[in-house]
């Protein structure tokens, strides 16, 4: 038995164990017009409210402008027209006028002051939306397939959706206090200082966790990425349960082995009824299990690695008190989102809108924050679904508004067929500068010019108008997926990338490090041989992932293991 000490828990431990309320001393700095920005306590604490503390990047040399981001928590990416003109309202008058679509079916304000931070956190939750959990060390926003395109289960689906959004809340009284009421809790009084969570305890979770609903054949969630995902068993038209998975995630740094990406392990079947105890049992094994002392090392993905697959199933059977039953068969086969008009299941239309990098904004020619909102207004029996690819699908249209939808989104340059080209369709960028703080290099205001030079280099070498997933994001932290795509840059240092290849189109299998770093204005040249090489040596119809997996990548392998040698040699 080691009489090594065990190792102190995590700064974040402290904080949660010693204001388990989460209330920090928020309600006093949001009442104080002296203070510009929270105390760095409280920036961990407002998480769990939804809200990042971030400053512009852009104007650091002429000093600090504070600012914070508030990310709404919208079930499965579901807005009512009503919810979807507050959202409107509030980006205009607190934010940057810009909504943010990210890819776990929310919206993010960005550049709001401190000053409104409660006006639009208030109005969200009279909306009967809310921002409680969108952050923190807590299950975030579930995210649940969109299109209504393939089977009437997806409501059955959203239902037992809401069921685990309901069971994983977090339950502190801090939210309402602070952003309803406008009070500070007192800290010091006992039901306070003793407060538990029924679920999380008093110090939550080690570290964020995902829940994701998916239907095959579409795995438009890339369910595989998340710490706990349930994916549609369907038969004769009906939902009859869930393949679950569990230990997904992608987050990890640079040049720390520890960290790595992972995707979960299918381990069972489960009844519908039981979604609920699953998804309890799930968490509380991250809870009791997960790393409190290094917060790098504190996902569920870890728990699952180091313990196995068959120890999980186990402890969920434990917990639960029943038995997963054999894995049912599925089949994936894209993980985009289907453009342009649509026919749903029951007979009425849906139509997805792409958002180019997520930003719902208003640009010359191209007005698509206006029309949206003019949609919302004008057509209040529809239903706003966010994509987790961060574009726009408007579901429950009748045939008598399809053509009045599309002249409205035309009078403001959106259309509603051919909307982006397919290298531009299939692509996704985290935010990154200005605002995020964990940014290292650019990634949204970056990728628009990155894919218009590959679309010209894919034409130079042949290969113009095939689909690649390419994706980007500012750090490793994985929030755009990077590591599911066929091409995935991730950023170093200004203008430098780590390049990743070799993802696959259903969201099965994970890329890998082809080249350590790369220079934006190097693009063509790293570029333009993998692509000539994959239009010279493809087999019939093989997507450059595929051809990267197959040739590039053990290539690319091989010649370091050749070198390695030579150098020890040496």
């Amino acid at each position: 038995m080691s009489d090594k000490p065990p190792a102190p828990v995590s700064k974040n431990e402290v904080l949660k164990q010693r204001i388990p309320t989460l209330a920090g001393n928020i309600a006093a700095t949001l009442a104080d017009p002296a203070m510009e920005k929270f105390s760095e306590d409280d920036e961990q604490f407002i998480k769990f409210h939804g809200i990042y503390q971030q400053d512009d990047r852009d104007l650091r040399k002429t000093g600090k402008k504070w600012l914070v981001m508030i990310r709404g928590r919208i079930p499965g990416g579901v807005m009512t027209p009503k919810q979807w003109i507050t959202f409107d309202d509030l980006a205009t008058q607190y934010g940057n006028n810009t909504l943010r679509i990210t890819t776990r079916q929310s919206i993010q304000f960005h550049g709001v002051v401190k000053a409104g931070l409660g006006p639009i956190i208030k109005r969200i939750n009279e909306s009967m939306l809310s921002t409680l959990a969108a952050c923190g060390d807590v299950n975030r926003n579930i995210t649940v397939s969109p299109t209504p395109a393939t089977t009437k289960a997806r409501a059955e689906v959203f239902a037992d959706s809401l069921l685990v959004v309901d069971a994983l809340a977090p339950k502190t009284p801090a939210y309402h206090s602070i952003w309803v009421d406008n009070v500070q809790l007192n800290l010091d009084a006992p039901e306070n200082t003793t407060f538990t969570d029924p679920l999380y305890g008093q110090t939550y979770l080690p570290r964020k966790f995902k829940t994701s609903f998916v239907i095959p054949p579409s795995n438009d969630m890339d369910v595989f990425t998340n710490d706990l995902g349930y994916i549609a068993v369907i038969e004769g038209g009906k939902l009859v349960g869930y393949n679950l998975a569990v230990g997904g995630g992608l987050g990890r740094s640079h040049s720390n082995d520890q960290t790595y990406t992972r995707l979960a392990d299918v381990l069972g079947f489960l009844p519908r009824e039981k979604v609920v105890d699953v998804a309890r049992a799930v968490l509380t094994i991250h809870r009791d299990f997960g790393d409190r002392t290094n917060r790098k090392h504190a996902r569920l993905k870890y728990v699952v690695q180091e313990r196995g697959p068959v120890w999980v199933r186990e402890e969920i059977d434990r917990r639960t008190g029943f038995t997963l039953t054999a894995v049912r068969s599925f089949r994936f086969t894209s993980t985009g989102d289907t453009y342009g008009w649509n026919r749903a299941v029951d007979g009425s239309n849906f139509l997805t809108l792409f958002v180019q990098t997520g930003r719902i904004k208003d640009v010359a020619g191209h007005a698509m924050k206006t029309a949206l909102r003019e949609v919302a207004e004008k057509f209040p029996q529809l239903e706003f679904r966010l994509s987790g690819n961060q574009n726009v699908i408007l579901a429950n249209i009748p045939d008598t508004d399809r053509d009045a939808l599309t002249a409205l989104l035309a009078t403001h340059g959106v259309q509603t067929e051919n909307q982006a080209s397919v290298l531009h369709a299939a692509s996704m960028a985290c935010p990154s500068m200005p605002t995020c703080g964990l940014g290292l290099a650019e990634s949204e205001r970056a990728l628009p010019g990155l894919i218009n030079r590959i679309e010209k280099l894919a034409m130079e070498v042949g290969v113009a108008g095939e689909e690649i997933i390419i994706r980007t994001t500012g750090c490793p932290n994985g929030c755009a997926r990077p590591y599911m795509a066929e091409i995935g840059f991730v950023g170093k240092a200004p203008g430098k990338y780590q390049l990743w290849l070799g993802g696959n189109a259903n969201g099965m299998r994970l890329n890998q490090v082809f080249k350590e770093t790369i220079k934006e204005a190097d693009l063509e040249t790293e570029l333009r041989p993998l692509l000539t090489r994959w239009k010279a040596k493809r087999t019939a119809g093989e997507r450059f992932g595929d051809f990267a997996t197959r040739v590039l990548l053990p290539e690319a392998f091989a010649a370091a293991a050749a070198a390695k040698a030579e150098g020890s040699k040496s």
